[in-house]
C-alpha cells in the first residue's frame, strides 16, 4: 500500500512543557493530517477518524526537532479504513551559549511515536481518488 509522509519542524508554540517539550498529542496532529491525505487519496473525501487503538511514545520531542509522521492503510473495510503510523526524529537542535542555533541532522532517525486506529469514510461519499496499492 502507498505511504503518506509530512515533515515539520516543531516551534517554540509547540513546546508546551519545560525545556521546550513538545507535547506528544502534536503526533497525533500530524497523524491525523497523514490520514487525511490517505483517505483523499483513496476515497477522494476526507473521511472521519473513529479512534486510535494503540499509541506509544517512543522519545521525547523537542521545540526545534524535525519530525517525520508516516502513515499506511493495511485494511480496507466497507467503510473503515485501517491504519498504522509511525513519527520518527531527523534533525535535532545542539544548541549552546557559543552557538545557540546549531543542529545536526541525526545519523539515524530517533522512533518518537508509533500508533494504529481507523478512520470511516461513509459509503455515500466514497468517490475513489486515486487508486492506492
Amino acid at each position: 500500500m502507498e505511504e503518506a509522509m509530512i515533515r515539520l519542524r516543531m516551534s517554540h508554540h509547540d513546546a508546551h512543557y519545560a525545556g521546550g517539550l513538545v507535547n506528544g498529542s502534536k503526533m497525533l496532529d500530524l497523524f491525523g493530517d497523514v490520514a487525511t491525505e490517505l483517505l483523499i487519496r483513496l476515497d477522494g473525501d476526507e473521511g472521519l477518524f473513529a479512534g486510535y487503538d494503540n499509541v506509544e511514545f517512543k522519545a521525547p520531542v523537542y521545540a526545534g526537532d524535525f519530525i517525520e509522521a508516516r502513515g499506511k492503510i493495511t485494511k480496507i473495510g466497507n467503510t473503515s479504513r485501517r491504519m498504522e503510523f509511525s513519527a520518527v526524529k531527523v534533525i535535532t537542535l545542539e544548541g549552546s551559549l557559543d552557538a545557540p542555533s546549531a543542529a545536526k541532522v541525526l545519523p539515524e532517525p530517533v522512533a518518537v511515536c508509533v500508533a494504529s486506529g481507523t478512520c470511516v469514510v461513509p459509503k455515500e461519499l466514497q468517490r475513489g481518488g486515486n487508486p492506492i496499492g
